[in-house]
């Protein structure tokens, strides 16, 4: 099951950088995951500062 960022998503961009498969991207109000790329690896949820970053 994909990751998915809530509306706690502060813009901060580190999930972008940390994902290994670039499949998140900066949206219009928060970044967002690409769920049909995503491989499932948390690499993202464990970097965001606020907790953002769940599984959906």
């Amino acid at each position: 099951m994909a990751y998915i960022i809530s509306d706690e998503c502060i813009n901060c961009g580190t999930c972008e950088g940390e994902c290994p498969i670039s499949c998140i991207s900066a949206g219009d109000s928060k970044y967002v995951i690409d769920a049909d790329a995503c491989i499932d690896c948390g690499t993202c949820a464990s970097s965001c500062p606020v907790e953002a970053i769940k599984q959906g």
